[in-house]
C-alpha cells in the first residue's frame, strides 16, 4: 500500500506523542541523555511533518484534527509534571502573591529577611531572590489575576497552556481568511517547545504571543484599534515586540496609537513610586544576566552591555522597516524576522524566547528561523552542567551546532533561490 501525505503525517504525529511523553516522564531530568534523545527524536519528527506541509498543498480536516487532539495529549503529559529547573514560573507565583498583599512587586527584594514570613512552599526557591522582578506591568496584572484565582505553579500553567490552545484557534481564523492551508497550524502546534516551555515549565512568553498573534489578526480583519491595543499589551508583558512598531506604520491610525499608548500606561499607574516608571531589576538584567549570546559577548568587549542592548533592539527595528518597505501588507514572516534579528544580538537568548517566532513560521524564508527554534534545544544541556556545579555558560560546541545549522540553513534557502532564479533566466538567455 502506497503511503499518502496524510497517512505519513499521522505517522509522524504518533512518533512525536510517543517521543514528547517519554521526555515528559525525564522531564526533571533536563540536559541528560533520558532527557535529550526523545527530545531529539520529537525534533526530526517535526522537521519531517514541516516538510510534509511543504510538499502538501492541503489536508484533510480530519488530518488536522487529528493532529491538534495530539497536540492536546502531550501537552496533558507535560503539564501534570511539576516545573523543572528553569523556575520563572516561582518568581510568577511570588509576583501575583505579593501585589495581592500589598507590595510592589518592582521594590521589594525576595530574600530581604524582613520578607520571609511572605514565602510559601512554591516561592522560597524562585530565581535570583536578591533582585526585585524584572516583569512588565502587564505580565504582572497576569500573575495577580491568576494566582487570585489558585495561588500555584499549576493554576499559572493551566492559564499558559489556555493562551496556547487560543493562539491555536486565531492561527485557524487567519489562515482561513488569508487563503492559506488549515495544515499550516500543526507548525505552530507540534513545535516541541510549546510542550516543555508552556505546559511543563510554564513562561509568561505565551501570554505575549497570544496578544501579538490577536494583534496580526486584527489587522487581517481591518480591526486597527484592536490591533494597535493589542500589540500594546503585547509589550506590556514582554519588550521584545517593540521593534516591531514599523509594521504598524500606515496601518493603525494615530488615535488607535495612542488609546493603546494610555492603556498600557493605566496598567503601570498601580506600581508608580515616588512618581517613577517602575523597572525593577531590569538594568540588572542587561548588565549582569548573559546566556548563549555569541554576537552580544563579541561587541559588549569593545562597547558598554546598555549600548549593546541598544543596539540589539535598533537592529530589530531597522529589520522591521525593511521588511514594511518590501510589504505594505505585511506577510506572517514579516513579523519573526525582526524579533529573530533583535534576539540574535540580545545579551539572553533562552529557548523559551523562541515562542515569540513560532506562529508567524510557514514560509520558505523563515526555515533558518524553524532551524534556529530547534537547534537551541541543546542549550538544555547547561541545566545539567549546573546541577553537576559546572559554570552557567554554554558550551562552545554548543553554540556551534545551534548557530551553525542556522547557517547551513540559510545557506541552503539562498542557493536554492539563486538555482531557481538562474532557472527561470535560461529561456531567456537561449531567446537572445
Amino acid at each position: 500500500m502506497k503511503l499518502t501525505p496524510s497517512h505519513r503525517l499521522y505517522g509522524l504525529g504518533v512518533i512525536l506523542l510517543v517521543a514528547l511523553t517519554i521526555c515528559s516522564r525525564n522531564f526533571s531530568s533536563t540536559g541528560e541523555s533520558s532527557f535529550f534523545i526523545p527530545l531529539g527524536v520529537a525534533g526530526v519528527a517535526y522537521l519531517l511533518a514541516i516538510r510534509e506541509l511543504f510538499s502538501t498543498p492541503a489536508f484533510p480536516k480530519r488530518v488536522i484534527f487529528f493532529g491538534l487532539a495530539l497536540s492536546a495529549l502531550w501537552h496533558f503529559q507535560f503539564l501534570r509534571m511539576p516545573p523543572r529547573l528553569d523556575d520563572d514560573i516561582h518568581r510568577y507565583v511570588w509576583d501575583g502573591r505579593v501585589q495581592r498583599l500589598g507590595y510592589n512587586p518592582y521594590i521589594v527584594v525576595p530574600s530581604e529577611p524582613a520578607l520571609a514570613g511572605l514565602h510559601t512552599s512554591e516561592t522560597r526557591t524562585l530565581n535570583n531572590p536578591e533582585v526585585p522582578s524584572p516583569y512588565p506591568a502587564g505580565a504582572q496584572l497576569f500573575f495577580r489575576a491568576v494566582t487570585s484565582i489558585h495561588e500555584s505553579t499549576f493554576a499559572l500553567k493551566v492559564a499558559f497552556v489556555g493562551c496556547d490552545f487560543a493562539i491555536v484557534l486565531v492561527l485557524l481564523d487567519v489562515l482561513r481568511r488569508t487563503r492559506q492551508g488549515e495544515h499550516w497550524v500543526l507548525a505552530y502546534a507540534w513545535h516541541p517547545l510549546l510542550a516543555i516551555e508552556v505546559a511543563g515549565s510554564g513562561h509568561i512568553d505565551i501570554v505575549g504571543v497570544l496578544l501579538l498573534f490577536v494583534s496580526v489578526a486584527a489587522l487581517v480583519r481591518r480591526w486597527r484599534a484592536v490591533g494597535a491595543l493589542a500589540f500594546g499589551l503585547a509589550v506590556s508583558v514582554k519588550f521584545l515586540p517593540i521593534v516591531l512598531l514599523p509594521l504598524y506604520w500606515k496601518r493603525v491610525r494615530m488615535r488607535d496609537v495612542a488609546l493603546a499608548a494610555v492603556v498600557v500606561g493605566l496598567l503601570y499607574v498601580p506600581f508608580f513610586n515616588h512618581g517613577r516608571i517602575p523597572i525593577g531589576s531590569l538594568g540588572t538584567y542587561v548588565q549582569r544576566f548573559r546566556f548563549n549570546d555569541p554576537v552580544f559577548a563579541t561587541l559588549e568587549r569593545v562597547a558598554a552591555p546598555q549600548l549593546v542592548a541598544g543596539l540589539a533592539v535598533l537592529v530589530g527595528f531597522l529589520t522591521a522597516i525593511w521588511m514594511r518597505s518590501k510589504s505594505a501588507e505585511g506577510p506572517p514572516d514579516s513579523f519573526a524576522w525582526p524579533m529573530a534579528a533583535s534576539l540574535f544580538c540580545a545579551p539572553v537568548v533562552y529557548p523559551w524566547y523562541m515562542l515569540w517566532l513560532l506562529p508567524f513560521l510557514r514560509s520558505t524564508p523563515t526555515v533558518p528561523i524553524m532551524v534556529w527554534t530547534l537547534s537551541i534545544i541543546p542549550t538544555y544541556y547547561v541545566w545539567h552542567l549546573r546541577i553537576v556545579g559546572r559554570p552557567w555558560v554554554v558550551p562552545g560546541w554548543i553554540m556551534m551546532l545551534e548557530y551553525g545549522s542556522v547557517a547551513v540553513a540559510a545557506a541552503i534557502i539562498a542557493l536554492r533561490g539563486i538555482t531557481r532564479s538562474g532557472g527561470l533566466q535560461c529561456p531567456a538567455d537561449q531567446a537572445e
